[in-house]
């Protein structure tokens, strides 16, 4: 079966986004056996970075908005990988790995491991460290709300 390349999008963002899905799914089909999404791994290896942070921080770093992350927390909690605290301030919520949590990372890693290799080796190790490099340089100038600092 033959490929046409994908047509030309004049938008940075709406290359992006497909850039990002078309990334999603592939991660996404390999976590599936793990009983993982994509966010998911996500969240653990933030949390595994970063130990105990407010769900608004993990927020900020992730640039999720807060109705998903609640979400995808709430999910994470049942499945018993996080345990949450109330902060100071009671309306404030503290995320950390549990056990079974850095038991699902150390489950997950190897996998996630495998699709970065797949896809580093697609890109060419040049092309790898660029885009590593443009995806933090363009998180780190705009924020959540999508405006330029």
């Amino acid at each position: 079966m033959e490929h046409s390349a994908l047509p030309v999008l004049p938008c940075l963002c709406a290359n992006l986004r497909r850039a990002a899905r078309a990334l999603t799914q592939l991660y996404e089909q390999e976590l599936r056996p793990l009983g993982l999404r994509s966010t998911q791994m996500t969240i653990l290896q933030a949390l595994s970075h970063t130990g105990e942070i407010s769900q608004g921080r993990l927020g900020q770093i992730l640039a999720m908005d807060s109705t998903s992350l609640t979400r995808t927390i709430a999910i994470m909690s049942r499945e018993g990988w996080i345990t949450e605290r109330r902060g100071e301030d009671r309306r404030e919520r503290r995320l950390r790995l549990s056990d079974a949590g850095e038991k699902q990372l150390k489950r997950a890693l190897p996998v996630w491991e495998k699709v970065q290799a797949r896809v580093r080796h697609q890109l060419g190790g040049q092309s790898w460290n660029s885009l590593m490099q443009l995806s933090r340089q363009l998180a780190s100038f705009t924020t959540t709300e999508g405006e330029l600092r």
